[in-house]
């Protein structure tokens, strides 16, 4: 009897994937396909007949401000509304809702962002490009299951758990990066009046207010007194994502809903809007160059090797202390072949890359240097794991 509930709580276990897992692995699978095809398009087009034209576009003033600027500052701040929302599913029911299965993705996200910063402040220390430190640090989550997915049904649920819980914590390092380090001037009474609204939504919360309309409206207004605070706006998305009620995580619930409403807009208009608005990169003809300077070397080496590094260092030391454990259908070559899908930066990469710096040129090769490096990752992880995942599958 005991050995009967054994396997059928193993197999229960072992078909845990809920559906918004499900939905969300899938909607940012096609966005990645989506994001390869738009910058694609974005650097052909900054590249062509049409470059002048094309460039000066997204750097149209609306009201003050460029609409590049008003793309990266409020939309994205959607996008990072949804990832606030998996990582508060993640918490209360997913992979980090025990300290056993949050470990192993916590332990990869913390090597996956130390060893790439260090490597870029290696090459970069003590010089006008430092600030560039966290912009290595990063992964694309929509990229990196983009890849994940071409592999098609070899790849085991374990493997994807890992990889997305790896990515949103990496996402939730690279938010605190951006407000403790990217954060300049501080305007405090805009501050303060933002994070006024932001208890009023958790009082909301605790009152069991389940409207969604409340807490859009005071998201808001949180969003335009955070934009003028000197706090990166976009944190706003991740501070209102963890006041909305999470309730039992049923379809009932305020934050399955917003959840269910937003994965198709960001995947599919919201992420590709940003990449096409930044990745209008007019390529000199001396862009080689720029590749053996230091910001670049630091870029790339950090998401190419620093990240698959990382991921497996960290991954390997808390498994070897006995603080997490390794999936059963799993091998250490796996953890690094999904290391270099990690190492794909992109969307954040170039996010952080904005905040660091001012100068135009610079920009435009981290930008070049973040493609690349990206490019070259994600090949490697591909390659790697259909090797590994093949070889896996044939002793089995």
């Amino acid at each position: 009897m005991n050995k009967h509930n054994t396997n059928i709580s193993s197999k229960s276990k072992k078909n845990k994937v809920s559906k918004v897992f499900k939905e969300f692995f899938n909607s940012e699978k096609a966005g990645g396909l989506i994001l390869v095809f738009v910058t694609i398009i974005s650097l052909l087009l900054a590249n062509s007949a049409w470059s002048d034209s094309y460039i000066d576009f997204w750097h149209l003033k609306i009201g003050s401000e460029s609409m590049v600027h008003w793309i990266n500052d409020g939309l994205m701040v959607l996008f990072f509304l949804l990832i606030g929302l998996e990582l508060e599913r993640e918490i209360y029911q997913g992979e980090l809702s025990s300290i056993k299965n949050a470990a192993l993705p916590i332990f990869a996200a913390l090597g996956g962002m130390l060893i790439p910063a260090g490597i870029f402040m290696f090459f970069n220390y003590g010089t006008p490009t430092q600030a560039g430190a966290g912009i290595p640090m990063a992964t694309d989550i929509a990229f990196a299951i983009g890849v994940l997915s071409l592999l098609g049904s070899k790849v085991p649920v374990s493997l994807k758990v890992f990889l997305t819980a790896l990515a949103v914590m990496d996402d939730l390092g690279a938010i605190i990066v951006i407000a403790i380090f990217y954060t300049k001037t501080i305007a405090f009474t805009n501050l303060l009046i933002a994070i006024g609204i932001w208890i009023g939504l958790l009082i909301m919360n605790r009152l069991k207010v389940r409207n969604l309309i409340p807490y859009l409206i005071g998201g808001i207004i949180m969003w335009y007194f955070m934009l003028n605070s000197g706090i990166h706006a976009t944190i706003t998305g991740v501070l209102v994502a963890f006041a909305i009620p999470f309730g039992d995580g049923t379809k009932r619930s305020s934050s399955y809903k917003l959840q269910h409403f937003l994965h198709k807009p960001v995947a599919f208009f919201i992420l590709p809007v940003f990449a096409l608005a930044n990745t209008c990169i007019a390529i000199g003809s001396g862009w080689t160059s720029s590749l053996g300077e230091a910001d670049s070397l630091g870029i790339i080496l950090g998401l190419v090797l620093g990240k698959p590094l990382g991921i497996w260092l960290f991954s390997f030391i808390g498994v070897g202390l006995g603080l997490c454990a390794l999936p059963n259908d799993l091998k250490w070559k796996n953890i690094i072949g999904a290391g270099f899908l990690g190492g794909i930066g992109f969307t954040m990469s170039i996010f952080i890359t904005l905040l660091a710096f001012e100068d135009e040129q610079i920009i435009n090769n981290s930008k070049i240097a973040i493609l690349i490096a990206s490019l070259i990752a994600g090949t490697i992880g591909f390659v790697m794991l259909k090797y590994t995942l093949k070889n896996k599958k044939a002793v089995h």
